[in-house]
């Protein structure tokens, strides 16, 4: 993991950098990026947003300033952003939080941002720091810990790097993402729903989680073909179970992998037979004829706990 540290809002390579690409706020003006301004900081760098990376990037300020409030940021707040890109959602969470660290994968976008926010909040800039990295394969940041997340994903990797970033910094205490709109009812699916999966499941195993507004396709450039939706997180305790987050998982998994089927068959190869899966599901208080989709995560903690401790 490389982590590039931020300017001092005097530097002159900062300044220059500003400068050239055109990203330094008038004096009186908001600090915040309009859709000029992104579109000339892209030009600048030679950046094209790509579909591989699902590189949408928030171009209206008064969305950055309502997913900042959202998110509940606090100025006691250390946040974590998740592919900041071009720095739209960074200055607004600079502006209120005590320190934010972002963490970015794409090279050119990694190298610009420290120069955007020097110029545009030079008295935060002390602030900020920059990961250049994989969030996937983030497992340390510089800096205090983080109590807050907050994110853009895109929908192809939302699932696992939130799981990962809940996983890996357990400081997180509440967040916000934003994802496209499917991807946002999943996670915040209650049982019986007809969305309700591994993602709600998994999720829910970390946080409290609920839907939090919609947002339209016009503030991002390029505009995206898919609706986005927020999702709202407040750290919870897991269950309390004998089981580990792995067992509990691998439960989750095997139970959606047949969705359709009832949980004694779906669980048969997790059990090592139907009738295995049968005694765990009896013993941990669950209809073997359920499915899947009609369990809590404590309905999961519970059948994991009972794996090979019951004669089939």
């Amino acid at each position: 993991m490389s982590s590039a540290p931020s300017p001092s809002p005097d530097a002159d390579t900062g300044a220059d950098t500003a400068a050239d690409t055109g990203v330094g706020a008038a004096p009186g003006a908001d600090a915040l990026l309009g859709p000029a301004d992104v579109r000339e900081l892209a030009a600048a760098l030679g950046v094209r947003p790509t579909k591989q990376r699902g590189q949408n990037f928030v171009i209206d300020a008064n969305t950055v300033r309502r997913l900042v409030r959202t998110a509940r940021v606090t100025p006691e707040d250390v946040v974590v952003e998740v592919g900041p890109g071009l720095g739209s959602l960074t200055l607004g969470l600079l502006q209120e939080a005590a320190r934010v660290t972002a963490v970015e994968i794409d090279d050119v976008l990694a190298a610009a941002l420290p120069a955007t926010v020097s110029a545009r909040l030079p008295g935060r800039a002390d602030r900020f720091a920059l990961v250049h990295h994989d969030a996937m394969r983030v497992t340390e940041l510089p800096g205090p810990e983080p109590t807050a997340l907050v994110a853009n994903l895109p929908y192809n990797v939302a699932v696992p790097v939130l799981l990962h970033m809940l996983a890996t910094f357990p400081s997180i205490e509440h967040g916000l993402v934003m994802v496209q709109a499917e991807v946002a009812d999943r996670l915040a699916a209650e049982p019986g729903s007809k969305v309700y999966g591994v993602p709600s499941v998994k999720a829910a195993w970390y946080a409290q989680v609920r839907r939090a507004g919609a947002i339209g396709r016009n503030v991002f450039w390029p505009a995206p073909n898919v609706d986005s939706g927020l999702v709202s997180l407040t750290r919870r305790e897991p269950p309390r179970t004998s089981a580990g987050r792995r067992e509990v998982f691998a439960v989750v998994d095997a139970a959606f992998a047949q969705r359709r089927k009832t949980l004694r068959a779906a669980l048969a190869g997790w059990a090592g037979s139907a009738a295995a899966a049968e005694a765990a599901l009896t013993a941990a208080g669950i209809d073997p004829r359920a499915r899947g989709e009609s369990l809590t995560i404590e309905d999961f903690a519970a059948i994991a706990e009972r794996k090979g401790t019951t004669s089939a």
